[in-house]
């Protein structure tokens, strides 16, 4: 194989497996929140703001697995 095919597989490969973990991670996120707020609806404005920084932190995971795939 040629580098130019191994760089593009790497990216490709960083691009997938890197974007796997936070995209779980922020879809558990919601769905617990979810859950935690049709079990206790007064909880939704406590719930709110937390559930928000934990999806931008797990998507600051899948932008860092970007950077690594430009920098290849």
């Amino acid at each position: 194989m040629s580098p130019e095919t191994m760089t593009t597989l790497a990216k490709a490969l960083v691009m997938g497996i890197g974007g796997i973990g936070p995209a779980l991670a922020i879809g558990f996120i919601g769905l617990k929140a979810m859950e935690s707020i049709g079990r206790n609806p007064e909880s939704a404005g406590k719930l709110f703001v937390p559930m928000l920084l934990g999806m931008a932190f797990a998507e600051a995971i899948a932008i860092y697995s970007l950077v690594v795939a430009f920098t290849l």
